[in-house]
């Protein structure tokens, strides 16, 4: 019996694949098929016809996370399936409806598929996705024309942006703009102060085939802000408004007649810078407005002098006799003030004199050859009794040179801390809080650190976070004490909003009390979480006002060492030198698809599992101390352990969400309970950074109590073929809390030092070094040479704008090294140098 083979495979029967034939005499068909099959039997009267299409798939854009729908329409057909990429879609997946046209009695069959991101993205970047449909009847076969289906976006930033310009009344303005780069390609418009410019209705704009916008001759209406506008279906972005400012130059009238000849035998003529008048800034106009002339005598009246000339020499007589007067007043009263002055110079030279200096005898040190630094017999110490102690000086004595006396405390004496300061931190943030511009400090002791300082300076460390404050010498003015905190802000009320596609970098740090006055810059240490590139990124350091209201006070990359904020960036850190104090944080914005932040894994489970059911929950946070400190003591309450070495990654700005999925588990012990192939993270709710970490939970299926071993792999990606693979291994049963503390070292030094005990270089030895190498010496054995070593260069002109250059490279040092520092190699530094002052570090502690 004739048969004719008409379509592709389809599933039919028990699961069995077999080809789709139609008997067309004997009109068998197949049993125990899809209810959706996309077939059907034509009339005999159009069984010579071929399909033809009414509506065939057309190209589309997905818009974020949207799917989209393809719709093939065709008569007469039998059948009709879509094929996308070379590769049939699966019959399950077709949508049809079967109607008839009216008008011709032919049946007509429509069939439908959707689209989905994920199916776009399996091949991003390899080829362009696209389907078409194909139609059979029992003559033959039609395709359709192929659909393209695009994942539609637009960039953040343009490619170039309108500059700013002033311009001449009647000068032709040209304004560039590049959009940024989209699918599909967007379309600009151009606003000027905020008003769509149409160049149909003021034929005076002209938008050029490359975006670009042409004023045709200014005018005085043109000053304004102009704006190019970028929007396709995805996305509006604006550009930085560019401002444009007319200006009118001056020009002078006619003159005037020439006016009748006066008494004074001469006449004159003005005019006016009137034509038109200067404008917007333009320049005045140039020459004089005013012309005179002598008349001739014939034109002079001739007048005697009388009276009036009289009364004038009296006058400028009367003048000079005041004037002479008025100096004389002045010179008396100048010498009474100044013998005044001196007066009160003796009296107070005699108060001094009540406070005689006791004379301090050093003792000897047993290695005396070791110590290169001579005792400056031109100064005069003097000892005040009370509760200064210095780093060794066990006597209730401390010394230090003649300087402003300290201003007396209530209660006559003087109380400096110098060294571990251990009063009861609650008390301290209690107390503050009753003061007003304390009223947002956080309550969180665990994450507060505070210190009673004085001009010694200090450090205030917050533990296992990352984050310090250096307090120099000297930055504190001598005479004063101040009560400092640090803490890291937690609460999400207190973080600081974000707009746009903007993203959070670094902890929220605040350090005072604000408006307390510094000398010097302190240093603000804490991590951050990108990857340091400023090529990729655009960095700002964001400061609270006293409003509450967040500022940016610097760009990353462009600092000015004029300006109160400088900052060293490094690969984990960034160091803040400011001179003055309040609540800062880092944002960024990237500047293409190349930059990245980094992403912390920590992978967590129960510390007892007595079920056959095993959890673990996989953290994804910043990759900074202070959330990983958070993650851990949260999971600590909540009886976790963790199950594995911390993991970094690089998050890239892609749009692609972030997936994980646990694979290759012994089948024949554990089974995944996850009904997908994977889990999935948001982009947006990762980049934006505003929630401190995320998590996933993979609950996993133990086939037998006593089953306790486990491996398999974490698989963590954004795009296909681009991702991390994790290998675990481990005893379900085995406590690993001993890993945990390895991860969360409790840091065993003071939370706040005062004093020499703060710093690595003994006081004294560090102002020997700054007087050798702050003064510029011809061979270039100074402060320079000394940055150029610790790999310090890119700041040369920051540290040149100081009074003390060498005193802010040290601090910068100390706020480096505090920890690891070894003060040996800076030796080594000052010696290759050539300066005998490194011998220095060879005196003990006991010596300094």
């Amino acid at each position: 019996m004739p048969f004719l083979l008409l379509g592709p495979f389809v599933r039919c029967g028990f699961g069995v694949t077999f080809l789709v034939l139609w008997l067309v005499f004997a009109g068998f068909t197949c049993t125990g098929g899809s209810e959706h099959a996309a077939t059907a039997t034509l009339p005999a009267a159009f069984s010579d016809l071929l399909p033809h299409f009414l509506v065939e798939p057309e190209d589309e854009y997905i818009v974020k996370n949207r799917p989209v729908t393809l719709t093939c329409r065709s008569s007469p057909a039998t059948q009709i399936y879509f094929k996308c990429n070379g590769e049939w879609v699966h019959q399950d997946d077709h949508s049809i409806v079967r109607t008839v046209d009216p008008a011709t009695a032919l049946p007509v069959m429509e069939v439908t598929i959707e689209i989905t991101r994920q199916q776009v993205e399996k091949i991003f970047g390899l080829d362009e996705y696209w389907c078409q449909c194909v139609a059979w009847s029992t003559t033959g076969t039609q395709k359709s024309q192929k659909a393209y289906i695009r994942i539609a976006y637009l960039r953040k930033n343009f490619e170039e942006e309108p500059q700013g310009k002033e311009v001449a009344l009647d000068q032709e303005v040209l304004l560039r703009c590049h959009p940024p780069e989209g699918v599909p390609q967007a379309e600009v418009e151009w606003q000027r102060n905020e008003d769509v410019i149409d160049p149909e209705s003021d034929p005076n704009f002209f938008i050029t085939a490359d975006h670009n916008l042409v004023i045709r001759k200014a005018r005085l209406a043109d000053t304004g802000n102009y704006t190019c506008v970028a929007k396709n279906i995805v996305a509006r972005r604006k550009s930085t408004s560019a401002t444009v400012l007319v200006y009118v130059d001056g020009g002078w009238s006619e003159w005037s007649k020439w006016s009748a000849c006066g008494a004074d035998c001469s006449m004159w003529r003005s005019r006016e810078c009137t034509q038109p008048s200067p404008g917007t800034g333009g320049k005045e106009c140039q020459g004089v407005d005013l012309q005179s002339l002598n008349c001739t005598s014939e034109q002079c009246p001739q007048t005697a002098s009388g009276a009036e000339d009289v009364a004038l020499y009296v006058g400028i007589v009367a003048v000079a006799l005041c004037l002479t007067l008025l100096l004389i007043v002045v010179v008396l009263v100048y010498r009474r003030k100044k013998e005044g002055l001196d007066a009160d110079v003796a009296d107070s030279s005699i108060l001094t004199t009540g406070f005689q200096p006791m004379g301090i005898k050093p003792s000897k040190p047993e290695n005396s050859h070791l110590l290169t630094i001579q005792p400056d017999l031109t100064t005069t110490t003097t000892s005040y009794q009370g509760t200064l102690r210095s780093r060794h000086d066990t006597t209730g004595k401390f010394s230090m040179t003649n300087g402003p006396l300290l201003d007396p405390l209530p209660n006559g004496s003087h109380t400096l801390h110098n060294g571990k300061l251990n009063s009861d931190p609650s008390d301290f943030v209690s107390r503050l809080s009753t003061q007003t511009y304390f009223k947002t400090l956080p309550r969180d002791v665990a994450n507060t650190s505070y210190g009673t300082f004085n001009f010694l300076g200090g450090r205030l460390t917050i533990p296992n976070t990352g984050i310090s404050l250096l307090i120099p010498p000297e930055a504190i003015p001598r005479g004063k004490i101040y009560e400092i905190y640090l803490t890291v802000q937690r609460k999400e009320d207190l973080r600081l909003p974000l707009a746009g596609c903007q993203t959070l970098l670094s902890p929220v740090v605040s350090c005072g009390p604000p408006g307390v006055v510094l000398s010097r810059p302190v240093i603000l240490s804490m991590d951050h979480c990108f990857d340091a590139c400023l090529d990729n990124w655009a960095v700002r350091l964001k400061k609270q006002n006293y409003e509450g209201a967040w500022e940016d006070v610097l760009l990353m990359g462009e600092e000015l060492v004029t300006e109160p904020y400088y900052c060293q960036l490094e690969a984990e850190t960034c160091r803040l030198f400011s001179e003055q104090l309040g609540t800062f944080a880092l944002v960024g914005e990237s500047l293409h698809m190349g930059a990245a932040k980094r992403l912390r894994l920590v992978l967590f489970s129960d510390a007892y599992c007595s079920t056959l059911e095993y959890n673990i929950r996989v953290y994804c946070m910043d990759d900074t101390q202070d959330v990983f400190k958070e993650v851990m003591q949260m999971e600590r309450q909540l009886g976790g352990r963790l199950i594995d070495e911390p993991h970094v990654l690089l998050f890239k700005d892609s749009y692609h969400n972030l997936r994980l999925s646990i694979h290759d588990m012994p089948q024949a012990h554990w089974r995944s309970k996850l009904l997908a192939g994977y889990q999935e993270i948001p982009f947006y709710h990762i980049w934006n950074g505003s929630q401190r970490y995320l998590h996933c939970t993979f609950t996993l299926e133990r086939l037998s109590l006593g089953t306790c071993e486990l491996t398999c792999q974490l698989c963590v990606w954004q795009v296909e073929g681009e991702g991390q693979s994790f290998s675990l291994d481990f005893n379900i049963a085995k406590d690993t809390r001993a890993l945990d503390s390895e991860f969360l070292l409790m840091d065993s030094n003071a939370t706040a030092l005062a004093g020499p005990s703060a710093f690595q270089i003994p006081y004294l030895i560090r102002q020997k070094i700054c007087s050798s190498l702050d003064a510029p010496c011809p061979n270039g054995a100074d402060w320079r040479m000394l940055a150029q070593r610790l790999k310090l260069e890119r700041h040369m002109s920051f540290f040149a704008s100081k009074a003390s250059p060498t005193s802010v490279i040290l601090d910068l040092w100390e706020a480096q090294h505090f920890h690891s520092g070894n003060i040996n190699q800076l030796a080594a530094v000052m010696a290759d140098i050539g300066k005998q002052e490194a011998m220095i570090f060879l005196v003990s502690d006991g010596e300094c």
